[in-house]
């Protein structure tokens, strides 16, 4: 989960991970919303993957990258268990509210 959480601490990822919720993508076109140097989207994608909420399929010359959604659920999921966050709690919330 620290990594998953780490990757996410920093916008340009972020943004990343929203750009590939539209559809897969290339370096390239990734690198092409971002003001920065290619070896920098480079560190970016190297984080993401580390975290494994993307993955990179070489298709020739061209690198495509995909989100992975299940990982960014889970992580999300375990981090809402950690503070007792959920469905279970709002509903022992609710209940006491009525009485």
């Amino acid at each position: 989960m620290n990594t998953v959480f780490k990757a996410l601490a920093d916008p340009t990822r972020r943004k990343v991970l929203e750009l590939l919720r539209q559809h897969p993508m290339s370096a390239g076109e990734l690198s092409d919303h971002f003001p920065v140097s290619r070896p920098t989207m480079s560190a970016h994608f190297a984080v993401l993957r580390e975290a494994d909420l993307i993955e990179a399929n070489k298709i020739g010359t061209s690198v495509i990258y995909q989100l992975k959604l299940s990982v960014l659920e889970d992580a999300l999921l375990g981090f809402t268990q950690l503070f007792g966050i959920g469905a279970g709690e709002r509903k022992e919330t609710r209940e006491g509210a009525d009485e």
